[in-house]
């Protein structure tokens, strides 16, 4: 009964923990101007990061170490250090517009300006970094973030022509007024939502804390089949109300209060309230995540002790990291830069980043001197290999397309 319940609790954290500041701006912003026109990224993006973290998680289960630290062994520290500095300035990024999402929802919650709750939302996360439990980071925040099952509810009640949403998202086509390079870089961006590089990160630092050892490879692979398809639904949702409701009245997503718009439309005060609830639990969720992500970082690159489940004084310097990264999100939030705008820059950098972060996990799973027999097979190989092309292709193509359409106003 208790491995039941584990698995039932690692799918719906999973859900929960998926949809991010990011994929809650990219697939409404997305749904507001192209309709259902992108939701092939979605199942494309979801494949993506199920495949990678499957075999993340395979890494840590047969080594009982994380990723990064088999990266810096494996490829050597130079190699390790690129893949380092490049994850970290993305990760950062993520934290910084993570904290910045906290921020509105609770400017949602209280019409208080976000610059008030920046210093407020910054230390909150800090001290839960500091002392809560793995296990409340992992579940608590990933359950209140099924709230977001509200954007599903409302997709119903609007009672849309799904046939019509059907076609539109079966079509390979852009609405009228729209660039094809527009389009490109707003796939890019929902790629890199979906395959965030800290979720890696996390996802495989935290099987080292669960100790995860072989018997742990059916929960793991459970949590990941099911869980992020799941959550990538939730993810359609959001852009499925938003082509519902936004794209026909020419509203197009610059602030999280116009992504809360299609609930308060569908379902009034209470739905509104749901999906703030939702908001606050995703980005506190994913400030966690890649605040710890900063940490695990810097700590298996260098050797340093880390961990939640380590005494804070016994892995001060993994702390350290955070608090810094933690002190820098504030102040950059605190400039009164938009942090809806740092979430668009976060998703179109991730893509960039996505080689340094997939390419070493692949070559590690297929490395038998660690895994053994249950190093990667065809299937894996094959999938894997496929979405290398695809992350290099969007790596190498986003920044052009940012600069090429301005970021998607051109």
């Amino acid at each position: 009964m208790s491995k039941i319940f584990a698995i039932a609790l690692g799918v719906l954290t999973a859900i929960g923990g998926f949809v991010d500041i990011g994929d809650l701006v990219t697939n409404a912003l997305v749904g507001s101007r192209f309709g259902m026109s992108l939701a092939w990224v979605a199942p494309v993006g979801v494949l993506g990061i199920v495949v990678f973290a499957e075999m993340s998680g395979r890494v840590v289960a047969m080594s009982g170490r994380p990723t990064f630290d088999i990266v810096r062994e494996r490829l050597g520290p130079r190699v390790g250090l690129l893949n380092l500095v490049g994850s970290m300035a993305v990760t950062l990024l993520t934290y910084i517009a993570e904290i910045g999402g906290i921020a509105l929802s609770l400017e949602l919650a209280t019409s208080v300006n976000e610059l008030l709750w920046i210093p407020v939302t910054a230390a909150a996360v800090w001290i839960v970094l500091w002392r809560a439990k793995f296990s409340l980071l992992e579940n608590v925040f990933g359950l209140l973030g099924l709230a977001l099952i509200v954007y599903a509810v409302a997709l119903w009640q609007l009672g849309p022509d799904w046939s019509q949403l059907w076609h539109s998202a079966a079509t390979l086509d852009k609405p009228r007024g729209e660039e094809w390079s527009t389009y490109a870089y707003f796939a890019i961006a929902l790629f890199g939502a979906a395959m965030t590089p800290y979720e890696v990160f996390f996802f495989s630092s935290g099987g080292v804390e669960e100790k995860w050892d072989a018997s742990s490879l059916a929960t793991m692979r459970t949590n990941v089949f099911v869980g992020f398809p799941l959550g990538g639904l939730l993810s359609l949702a959001i852009a499925g109300v938003a082509t519902v409701t936004l794209l026909p009245a020419g509203i197009q997503v610059d602030t999280l209060g116009q992504v809360a718009l299609p609930v308060a439309i569908a379902l009034g005060k209470i739905g509104l309230a749901i999906a703030i609830l939702g908001f606050f639990a995703a980005t506190f969720g994913a400030a966690c995540e890649t605040g710890l992500s900063l940490g695990y970082s810097v700590a298996q690159y260098f050797g340093w002790q880390w961990g939640k489940f380590v005494r804070p004084f016994e892995a001060a310097r993994f702390h350290l990291v955070i608090l810094i990264s933690t002190l820098l999100a504030g102040m950059v939030l605190l400039t009164t830069v938009d942090p809806v705008l740092v979430t668009e820059f976060s998703v179109v950098f991730s893509a960039v980043a996505l080689p340094l972060t997939y390419l070493p996990i692949l070559i590690v799973a297929n490395d038998r001197g660690y895994m053994g027999e249950h190093a990667n097979g065809r299937l894996a190989n094959g999938l894997g290999s496929i979405y290398m092309i695809l992350v290099i292709v969007a790596s190498v193509a986003a920044v052009p397309l940012m600069i090429w359409t301005k970021m998607g106003n051109s």
